[in-house]
């Protein structure tokens, strides 16, 4: 019996996340330009005819991997925002949140290494770039605002909102790189450690 619409669309978003996890992994440890498009079809246990069917070039595959990862970050930026806790609460929920992602998903790291190798050179696709240059801002205004809300109700310290936010960042990244590098090897610090530069 032929598959229905809703089964086919299922079995490609299947076969999408399967090249694009095993993308992913092969761009975090070989890189893009040593990355084949054979690679991907191995890994992904499809052949590479089929990879085409999907995707043009590993170069669209790899902006495609930047522009998802950018549009969740940001996405989840945004929803942690409207969250009804207070500011104090929302820091909590963000660090103890990425720490648990990058503990319990290896992809999570990948995708915080792709982004910053991409930012720093020019070896990566100019779209990718591009993504990263117009949208890396939303994740960086949302917890300078929430930092700021923090200041007025007492609970975060009185440093420079916009600096603060650079460090918050500045350490996911840190973490996120060591994390990708290392793997299972590499413990995540206690997140009260990082709350502590944060919070009074």
């Amino acid at each position: 019996m032929p598959r229905n619409k809703e089964a086919n669309q299922k079995v490609k978003d299947e076969r999408r996340d399967q090249i694009l996890s095993a993308a992913l992994r092969l761009f975090a440890t070989k890189g893009l330009s040593a990355t084949k498009i054979t690679d991907i079809a191995l890994k992904s246990g499809m052949s590479q005819g089929l990879i085409y069917h999907y995707y043009k070039s590993k170069e669209e595959i790899f902006t495609w991997l930047i522009g998802s990862a950018m549009a969740k970050m940001n996405e989840a930026a945004l929803n942690l925002e409207k969250l009804p806790v207070s500011a104090k609460e929302k820091i909590i929920i963000a660090l103890e949140g990425l720490l648990k992602g990058f503990n319990e998903n290896a992809d999570t790291a990948n995708y915080y290494f792709l982004i910053t190798q991409t930012a720093l050179s020019d070896a990566y696709p100019e779209d990718a770039k591009e993504i990263i240059r117009t949208q890396n801002d939303v994740k960086y205004g949302v917890i300078t605002r929430i930092l700021k809300q923090g200041q007025m109700d007492g609970t975060v310290k009185d440093h420079d909102a916009n600096e603060m936010a650079t460090l918050f960042f500045s350490s996911i990244n840190g973490l996120a790189l060591n994390k990708a590098i290392y793997g299972q090897r590499f413990k995540m610090p206690d997140s009260n450690i990082l709350l502590s530069m944060f919070l009074k």
